[in-house]
């Protein structure tokens, strides 16, 4: 694993390794794809003598037994774990305390190459009790995310996100305050908290430097995924659809500039062909796929509720209409929403109308109010009983 912050437009390449195995146990990726993925992976895990990694494919089937490969990926890692020892052993007797701490970093980010995750955190933990300066320590959270990522392992990404919080109490530089909002997006999307990863996005989309990562047109590409069914319409026109560092991009990822302008230009016809453009992305992407359909339901949500906005009554051939589709569709569609309660309005089905019944915010708040009053006056009422007794 490179350190740190990688070059720029350089993806850190065990997450690369990630997305292949995550595109190889994918039913879309068609068998000729599959045969390419394999060769690529099995190349990787040699470069890098990964020989966990290559035990559990074979196990899981993924790559073919080869009992002399992994001698030889053992051999040359017990040889490398030697030489590293030494260099430890050498650092603490001959030298400084900060070639110690390089020594040992050296020998965790060897495991972290390898593939060895439990070793790796080990190793990260020794060279965190030998550094003092809180820049560094953030540097092995950075790692130690990384390795979380890999392994999508979201119980150590929480906690390697609140103890770099922790950390940046202590001090620490913007540069990688503004990293660590990235970090935390990505969790929070891949964890389904739209809403919090959108604001984190948008935080960093000036001072973006997590190359490491994901490139910066697959970061706009998360930043208006989740904007759309996050955002109102005044702040995803302020902060996304004339936001200069999004613009600049926004063309190299396909149909997301129409996905986006067609929503808010309410051009519902084109928004549907975009929109069923960008489900492949969505669904060949490793932190989005576990929530394709529950995504699927939330941009329909916002789009339906956008278009019947505009209206008290709307016939449902107009709706079928405007967004390109079969009157049959729009019915089953909405029926489905109306019935989980995630749109305002109701289908006169002999007339062939949507009628809008939109909430009253005032309204809703008075009747919470009440029932609150009510529930108060009954648990005094009780309490005065008790008190009596």
């Amino acid at each position: 694993m490179d350190g740190g912050a990688g070059e720029e437009g350089k993806q850190e390449r065990h997450l690369v390794l990630a997305h292949k195995l995550f595109l190889l146990s994918h039913p879309a990726v068609d068998d000729l794809s599959k045969v390419a993925l394999r060769a690529e992976v099995l190349a990787a895990v040699k470069s890098d003598d990964m020989a966990p990694l290559f035990e559990s494919l074979v196990a899981a089937g993924v790559l073919e037994p080869d009992a002399a490969l992994l001698a030889e990926m053992r051999g040359r890692i017990d040889e490398e774990i030697r030489k590293l020892n030494e260099k430890i052993a050498d650092a603490e007797e001959n030298l400084g305390e900060s070639e110690v701490r390089e020594a040992h970093l050296a020998k965790s980010l060897y495991f972290i190459r390898v593939g060895e995750k439990e070793k790796a955190l080990e190793q990260l933990k020794v060279t965190e009790g030998k550094t003092v300066a809180v820049g560094q320590k953030m540097d092995l959270v950075f790692h130690t995310l990384q390795i979380g990522f890999f392994y999508m392992d979201f119980d150590l990404i929480s906690k390697s996100i609140d103890k770099a919080k922790n950390l940046f109490e202590e001090g620490g530089d913007w540069e990688r305050k503004n990293r660590l909002k990235v970090y935390e997006g990505l969790y929070c999307m891949a964890t389904r908290n739209f809403k919090k990863a959108a604001s984190l996005f948008l935080d960093s989309t000036s001072t973006f430097t997590t190359y490491e990562l994901f490139p910066y047109d697959t970061f706009v590409f998360y930043t208006v995924l989740t904007s759309v069914i996050t955002l109102d319409r005044v702040s995803l026109k302020q902060k996304v659809v004339d936001a200069p560092e999004i613009l600049a991009v926004i063309g190299k990822v396909p149909h997301l500039s129409e996905f986006l302008n067609s929503l808010y230009n309410c051009q519902y016809k084109s928004f549907f062909v975009a929109f069923s453009g960008l489900t492949e992305q969505i669904k060949l992407d490793r932190y989005l796929q576990p929530h394709f359909r529950y995504y699927m339901r939330e941009v329909r949500t916002v789009v339906y509720s956008q278009f019947l906005e505009s209206y008290k009554s709307v016939t449902m051939e107009a709706m079928a209409a405007a967004f390109g589709v079969t009157v049959d569709f729009i019915d089953q569609e909405l029926s489905r929403f109306i019935a989980a309660g995630k749109l305002h309005c109701k289908i006169d089905k002999v007339a062939g109308v949507l009628e809008t019944n939109r909430p009253d915010e005032r309204n809703a708040f008075y009747q919470a109010t009440i029932k609150q009053g009510d529930f108060l006056l009954n648990r005094i009422q009780k309490l005065s009983r008790v008190i009596d007794l």
